[in-house]
């Protein structure tokens, strides 16, 4: 049913929780999967080259290969872009990122709107 998962990371801690709903998915359907990080203006790229190296290494631990992308751009738009690229049929994200401001929809939010496919968005 979901050929290619895609799950988009940042720094924040709900995004590695979320990795373990993205890494169930991934098996019981024996999916791609496919990692993506996108780089904002004045985000630290170091880390976040070192978080997905992490994920990947979890991932492929646990018997799933991945792919690897980085992006630059705002990520709600970056993350639909991605999932029309790649024909994702889900994208697996969590509610919350590290930078929502009070007075910005989360991008969580703006995914479900953007995405080209269903959104599975984990509390």
């Amino acid at each position: 049913m979901f050929q290619t998962v895609l799950f988009p990371l940042d720094q924040s801690r709900q995004a590695m929780e979320t990795a373990a709903v993205a890494l169930q998915l991934a098996q019981q359907h024996n999916s791609r999967l496919v990692l993506l990080a996108v780089v904002e203006e004045g985000d630290d790229a170091a880390a976040l080259e070192q978080l997905l190296s992490q994920a990947r290494s979890s991932f492929e631990q646990a018997g799933i290969s991945c792919e690897v992308i980085e992006r630059e751009g705002k990520p709600a738009f970056v993350i639909g872009d991605v999932a029309d690229e790649i024909n994702a049929d889900v994208i697996v994200m969590g509610t919350r990122g590290i930078t929502l401001e009070s007075d910005q929809q989360s991008t969580a939010a703006r995914v479900i709107q953007l995405a080209p496919c269903p959104v599975l968005v984990v509390p």
